[in-house]
């Protein structure tokens, strides 16, 4: 049986009870119709989850009893960051909730000389809060009590600099010679960065081995945008044991 699981923002530290309202009392109360008695759990991303019963239910605002906390944890063994190019529509959506399922640590969505999309000012901050939203239901959905970070859209230099420290750092190339196998058992965190529509061009490349990065080659097949990312994460987590 599926357990309903919510993410509460607020901090769930030292609390007995607590109200849910808003999206997450509505959801509770009128699209899945729970009730006085019936359990469910939730998280505040800092690790761990609690469960809890329902007190009361009325209207859009419900009442709960928290009833301990589990420390369990289900991140991946080692953290991986995405830069991943952003991508039209749905399909950057997709990404975001397919990475956040499979344990991507952080995303950085940038934007390069091929991107079809341009973010700035208010526009990119209503995606940067909308992807966000889609990691968080993606963490309820898949079991996860830590939500990966999504940053503010960013050029890919700005991006590249944000893991300037990072000791593994790859990117999918189709002339890379070097393959999952090769890489080391159990680095300390990396950093995997994928293009957009039409992928990364040659001045990009350049900026990516100036900073450290690695081409990496995953089969003889060219990968679409959000199919790439999600691939190179299901590899990457394989040779290092989440699978």
């Amino acid at each position: 049986m599926r357990v309903t699981r919510i993410y509460y923002q607020d901090g769930l530290n030292d609390q007995e009870s607590l109200t849910l309202s808003g999206q997450s009392g509505q959801h509770v109360a009128r699209v899945l119709r729970m009730r006085a008695g019936d359990e469910l759990v939730l998280f505040d991303g800092l690790g761990g989850e609690h469960r809890a019963s329902i007190e009361s239910v009325q209207g859009g605002k419900v009442e709960l009893n928290l009833l301990g906390h589990n420390h369990i944890e289900r991140e991946a063994p080692v953290p991986v960051t995405l830069i991943q190019g952003v991508s039209r529509g749905e399909r950057m959506d997709w990404t975001i909730q397919k990475a956040t399922e499979l344990g991507v640590h952080r995303i950085v969505p940038v934007t390069s000389l091929r991107s079809m999309v341009k973010l700035k000012g208010d526009r990119a901050e209503r995606r940067r809060g909308h992807w966000q939203q889609v990691a968080i239901s993606a963490c309820e959905q898949c079991g996860r009590n830590r939500v990966p970070q999504i940053s503010d859209p960013v050029s890919l230099e700005d991006g590249l600099a944000q893991v300037e420290a990072f000791a593994l750092k790859l990117t999918l190339r189709a002339d890379a010679t070097m393959r999952i196998a090769q890489l080391p058992e159990s680095p300390p965190e990396a950093c995997i960065a994928i293009g957009p529509e039409g992928g990364f061009d040659d001045r990009e490349y350049q900026l990516l081995e100036q900073a450290g990065f690695q081409g990496l080659r995953l089969g003889p097949r060219i990968l679409r945008t959000e199919t790439a990312g999600l691939a190179a994460m299901a590899a990457l987590l394989s040779r290092w044991g989440d699978f």
